[in-house]
């Protein structure tokens, strides 16, 4: 069992009668506790959403309202629910102890005290429901983190989107290859995180372009040399952009390396064959057949044929031909 962090444990002891509540803190002032007194079920009830205790020792006849009824209460209370009740009880009863049940105890103590089984019952129920606490809040921070890597990707959805209505020739473009991507990646045996990793690339493969002037990134017709060289500079900006971002690291090897070439001519860092991060070997495929089978306003979308025989004649060259392989099993199956 998980080892249970040690803290001082608040115990609510219930009992109308003064000399039993006496009794009860001389049996356990040397146990560590920190006990707090109560006489009768009004008072339980207040002291309890006071102080949350992690026990409460219920006394089962006292003045207001019996322990029967205080147990219902306080189950019925969502801040105190959860809080562990034993039962202190002269009656030894079967009818009485299912009664105590029904009513939400968690144990029974009997009158007059055992030490040893009163404090053995007292640790045992409190380290149970502290276990109980803390794989609770495991499962919370569990769903918190869900929640957080959703609004993280909401986040990353949108940044693609507002690059696409900057350049209007791509909308549509950033969603179909990412999803294309992990179709393709799923089948080269990518999976779990680094799957995750893969749709956040794809998703932010051009979001070095907002580095790009307008004047470029928009321009209508060819790019001059010079403009090439500063175009060409997107995944830098893209690197430098993403990678301070703690999240987004492993995320990387999309929009920085989606231009290298399996050849070695590509860029930035004109990365060669197995260099090029797997990843974003299989990006480059799926983001050139994206590309050319895409309407443009200066030109119409290619044939599928014409760019099946495109990407053969460049396996090797620009594509790595097993991604390739990939790829083509992948469309003859009509999954992209």
């Amino acid at each position: 069992m998980q080892e249970i962090p040690e803290r001082i444990s608040t115990i609510l002891v219930a009992d109308d009668e003064p000399n039993v509540r006496d009794v009860i803190g001389m049996m356990l002032s040397n146990e560590g506790y920190c006990l707090i007194f109560a006489e009768n079920g009004a008072e339980v009830i207040e002291k309890a959403h006071e102080i949350i205790p992690d026990l409460i020792l219920l006394d089962v006849m006292m003045p207001l309202m019996d322990g029967y009824e205080v147990c219902r209460k306080i189950r019925n209370e969502p801040v105190l629910a959860q809080v562990p009740i034993i039962m202190i009880t002269a009656l030894g009863d079967t009818a009485s102890r299912i009664r105590g049940l029904n009513s939400g105890a968690d144990d029974f103590i009997s009158k007059p005290f055992d030490l040893a089984e009163l404090t053995a019952k007292i640790k045992n129920i409190i380290r149970l429901n502290r276990f109980g606490q803390i794989l609770a809040e495991k499962e919370n921070l569990k769903h918190a983190h869900v929640d957080l890597q959703k609004a993280y990707d909401a986040t990353l959805e949108g940044w693609a989107r507002a690059l696409e209505l900057r350049d209007a020739e791509t909308q549509g473009h950033s969603m179909r290859v990412t999803h294309q991507t992990l179709h393709l990646a799923g089948e080269m045996g990518i999976s779990g995180d680094d799957l995750d990793h893969v749709r956040r690339g794809a998703l932010l493969h051009d979001i070095g372009k907002m580095g790009i002037p307008d004047a470029i990134l928009l321009k209508a017709g060819p790019l001059t040399e010079e403009e090439w060289v500063v175009m060409k500079k997107h995944p830098e900006y893209a690197y430098r952009l993403l990678s301070p971002i703690e999240y987004l690291r492993p995320a990387l090897d999309i929009p920085y390396c989606h231009h290298e070439k399996w050849d070695g001519t590509g860029y930035p860092r004109e990365l060669k064959a197995q260099e090029i991060p797997l990843a974003a070997r299989i990006f480059t495929v799926v983001d050139v057949f994206d590309a050319l089978s895409t309407d443009r306003p200066y030109r119409p979308a290619f044939s599928t044929d014409w760019i099946v025989a495109y990407l053969k004649e460049r396996a090797g060259a620009q594509f790595d031909p097993a991604v390739l392989d990939a790829f083509f099993t992948i469309t003859g199956r009509g999954v992209l």
